[in-house]
């Protein structure tokens, strides 16, 4: 019997110094937040975008006139605010992640010149993810970049939120239309 009072006692001390340290009204304030906490997480858009299908516009890059270059350097016109490796080089293209691999409903994106046209189109760069790093055509270009507390104009973040892994492969630059102002 003497043996189990050392455990009630150790149990009693911490019990009573818990009620010294805390009251009801705090208990209930930490209780209500947590439940509003809890309720308010679906409605994180990352949340949201990870149960469903990545839905991302994918257009018909033939249709833009005077599409020059080389879709596997870092100098080609859609790769103004690129960071990452290009799927172009990896087994992908620039519009569809490789195989094995899925595009990050979460983007950066970027507004870029075609030199063929002299007209800006609004770029988005999305992240393949679930694969480990491409290592193939790396490009780092900051044209227009802006500090990362304006996270989607970034490309220093890992953009793989959404996904069911969070390992960057590579980066596609999807044309999502024609910028209508400078």
């Amino acid at each position: 019997m003497e043996r189990g009072r050392w455990f009630d006692r150790l149990v009693e001390r911490g019990a009573r110094g818990l009620a010294r340290r805390t009251s009801r009204r705090n208990v209930l304030a930490r209780l209500g937040t947590v439940l509003v906490g809890g309720a308010t997480w679906p409605l994180l858009p990352v949340a949201r975008a990870a149960d469903e299908p990545a839905r991302v516009p994918v257009p018909d890059d033939k249709a833009l006139p005077g599409d020059l270059g080389d879709p596997s350097s870092c100098h080609y016109w859609r790769h103004c605010a690129i960071d990452g490796f290009l799927c172009s080089c990896c087994g992908g293209s620039q519009n569809a992640c490789p195989p094995g691999t899925e595009m990050s409903p979460v983007t950066w994106i970027g507004t870029c010149r075609n030199p063929g046209d002299g007209k800006d189109y609004i770029i988005s760069y999305n992240d393949c993810c679930g694969a480990s790093l491409c290592m193939r055509c790396r490009c780092t270009r900051t044209e227009g970049e802006r500090p990362v507390y304006y996270t989607s104009k970034n490309n220093d973040l890992l953009w793989c939120f959404g996904t069911k892994s969070r390992a960057v492969h590579c980066s596609v630059a999807i044309v999502l239309g024609q910028a209508t102002e400078t």
